[in-house]
């Protein structure tokens, strides 16, 4: 199992300085810039939302892809937004700003049909991690924190794609392995593990250190199962809510294909506090929930 890293001051965890640039090495796509200006309008004493709007608005795809969150049944708000100003007034500057994290990351990588299987699938379970973070009676964390973290959980894998040509390979085996943990696998052939990579990432676009630690360990069973691990409460709570998305999309749809639930699945039922049959009763509601998902 991975221990947590400490931290320094900065929050970014400490890693071995060879390892550290190898991860630069790795092109992590940069900080959007509207990312910043959000997040200093949410630290600021006189508020603009108006001018945020107008930033987002001069990227096109951004501010139809920020109107298309605001009016998609998973907000279920009444009203419409016509504008990325209204879709601002509608979600809050935090929810917003997830938003444009979350649309930011896929416009990072190029298309193909690889990565198009990829973000499907990290969209349903994104889908499903944030319904259930309302559904289950034990609420723990915000509904979009566990979908942005649904969303970014796997981001390191599309780095990897890109960067070690047969980092395909890797992935089937560690998708098909039921003993070793996924990023132990990794470990084998990589200097680094997309959990890694994907945690440095969501560090260096601002997302809330739950949801970062959350991504670093959502492999690790000592981090669901121990609360002296020394991980926050509410990034154990993500990780097992997203690993039951991920398994009742394997239910529905017979995609996503892995071996995480038979490692992790006890230990992700004992902290929600479900049984096995309660998952079943959970089927309808989360097919109600799959067809919204684009």
């Amino acid at each position: 199992m991975t221990d947590i890293p400490e931290e320094t001051l900065n929050g970014r965890p400490q890693v071995d300085q060879v390892l550290e640039q190898t991860l630069q090495d790795l092109d992590i796509p940069p900080r959007p810039l509207i990312i910043d200006r959000i997040k200093a309008e949410i630290g600021s004493d006189s508020r603009n939302v108006k001018r945020i709007g107008q930033l987002i608005s001069a990227d096109v795809s951004l501010a139809a892809g920020l109107i298309k969150t605001a009016n998609s049944p998973y907000f279920g708000l009444r009203n419409r937004a016509r504008s990325a100003h209204d879709a601002l007034l509608m979600l809050g500057l935090d929810v917003a700003s997830r938003a444009v994290a979350t649309i930011s990351l896929r416009q990072a990588f190029p298309s193909n049909g690889q990565l198009e299987r990829f973000w499907g699938a990290s969209a349903q379970i994104a889908a499903l991690s944030g319904w259930l973070a309302e559904e289950l009676p034990n609420r723990r964390v915000r509904t979009h924190d566990a979908y942005t973290y649904g969303l970014f959980r796997d981001c390191g894998i599309a780095m990897l794609l890109r960067r070690f040509p047969g980092y395909r390979q890797t992935l089937e085996r560690a998708n098909a392995d039921g003993v070793l943990t996924f990023t132990a696998v990794e470990q084998q052939e990589l200097p680094t593990d997309h959990a890694m990579v994907g945690c440095l990432l969501a560090q260096d676009w601002w997302l809330p250190e739950e949801i970062c630690l959350a991504i670093r360990h959502h492999h690790d069973q000592s981090a669901i199962d121990l609360f002296e691990s020394g991980l926050p409460a509410a990034s154990r709570y993500l990780v097992a809510i997203s690993q039951t998305a991920e398994h009742l999309v394997q239910q529905l749809t017979g995609g996503s294909r892995t071996q995480e639930w038979s490692k992790l699945g006890g230990s992700c039922l004992r902290l929600l506090k479900l049984a096995e049959t309660d998952l079943g009763d959970l089927h309808e509601g989360a097919e109600e929930v799959l067809r919204t998902v684009d």
